[in-house]
């Protein structure tokens, strides 16, 4: 385990965030050592400003019905995750139940446990805050998150494309309950 403290996020915390969320996406998506997405660089640079600026983070912070929470030690930020209203196009959801919209673990941090007790968190915090049906979104060749997931109850419902500039990835569409 860690001595990481698990807390929710401040304000200042913004432009931190916004860089663990950065450079996270790229470990994972990008990276040599991770799926190597071949994004061209304009829709990679668009989707990470948009995606992770510290002034895109701030206002996500202050979205209302959300909820996050961080993983914190010695001042680093080391993993996050964040739950809200739905918003995955699938005919049978609907924006009052919740969706678990990103749940990243720094490269440095994985292994220590924090992805499953943030994700415990987080689907606490969705299951008394939605009117139905919990929704995750995760990339079709992501099979270790999908596992992760299918661990926790969540099926496959549908799939749908996730906008990364102009690129579209295929994901698939996760629900519990």
């Amino acid at each position: 385990m860690t001595d990481a403290v698990i807390r929710p996020p401040r304000p200042e915390d913004a432009a931190a965030l916004g860089a663990l969320g950065r450079q996270t996406f790229i470990d994972t998506f990008v990276a040599e050592d991770g799926f190597a997405i071949p994004y061209p660089a304009d829709d990679l640079a668009a989707f990470l400003d948009a995606s992770f600026s510290a002034e895109a983070t701030t206002k996500k912070l202050a979205e209302p019905d959300a909820a996050w929470w961080v993983a914190e030690r010695g001042g680093d930020l080391l993993a996050f995750a964040n739950a809200g209203p739905n918003t995955l196009p699938h005919p049978e959801s609907a924006p009052t139940q919740m969706e678990l919209r990103r749940l990243y673990v720094g490269k440095p941090a994985q292994g220590l446990g924090l992805g499953t007790q943030l994700l415990k968190l987080s689907l606490d915090w969705m299951e008394a805050n939605s009117t139905g049906p919990l929704w995750i979104g995760v990339w079709n060749g992501n099979l270790k998150a999908q596992k992760l997931y299918e661990a926790y109850g969540f099926t496959k419902a549908g799939e749908y494309q996730y906008p990364v500039g102009a690129w579209r990835d295929d994901e698939f569409i996760l629900r519990r309950g």
